[in-house]
């Protein structure tokens, strides 16, 4: 077996709302034998299942608190240790300074992928969603568009955009991420892991990550 067979390869990716993250993570996994971890739906599915960790993140859920960075620690750190083996690829997770500091110290990325996509991109993809508020069918004027402006395919009921997808909600959402990420992403640069892929487009970046990756993991064969 090859040396670049026998270490199981580590990455985190990391992208604002929007940024095309969760359909690079998708064809990553597609690609490469690599296992796929959700920061939110690890937190959910240990929810579910009542483990320790799951229990107390929800008290502080319940109370409409943020869990604390050492609770969703300890839970992607113990989801990752049932894995050591396999290579993975972390998604939503780390979200704050601390919790990157603390993920390093227990599993070293091999590298963290950023995507960096023009904010008016991005406020230009979230503003021509729409959403059929009843059976939750979401639209975009630009990508996948109703058939008749502003109404359902299949009820004939209006659609709405909702708060969160105007101009103005999404660049604040953006002008949020920026503040949290940018502590991150110094710490991984610092640490000789970070790599960025600019683009407008995810079709556009997905054939430089494709390319990065091939170098570092054996895509999977066909």
């Amino acid at each position: 077996m090859s040396a670049i067979r026998a270490k199981a390869f580590r990455a985190i990716i990391l992208g604002a709302p929007a940024s095309g993250k969760g359909t690079i993570s998708s064809r990553i996994v597609r690609d490469f034998k690599m296992k796929h971890l959700s920061g939110g739906d690890l937190l959910r599915s240990q929810i579910s299942a009542k483990t320790d960790v799951g229990l107390l993140a929800k008290t502080f859920m319940d109370k409409g608190s943020l869990v604390p960075d050492d609770v969703m620690s300890t839970l992607i750190i113990n989801e990752l240790a049932l894995i050591k083996q396999h290579s993975w690829l972390l998604d939503g997770f780390p979200r704050t300074l601390k919790q990157a500091e603390i993920l390093h110290q227990q599993e070293h990325a091999d590298v963290v992928i950023s995507l960096d996509v023009p904010e008016e991109e991005i406020v230009q993809r979230v503003a021509g969603r729409w959403t059929h508020i009843s059976s939750g069918r979401v639209y975009n004027t630009e990508f996948n568009p109703p058939k008749v402006p502003g109404v359902d395919d299949v009820t004939g009921e209006k659609l709405i955009q909702r708060d969160d997808d105007k101009p103005e909600a999404v660049r604040k959402r953006l002008q949020t991420y920026e503040a949290n990420i940018k502590p991150i992403l110094d710490y991984y640069n610092h640490h000789g892991v970070l790599k960025l892929f600019e683009g407008r487009f995810t079709n556009e970046i997905w054939p430089k990550v494709h390319e990065f990756l091939s170098e570092k993991i054996p895509p999977k064969s066909n």
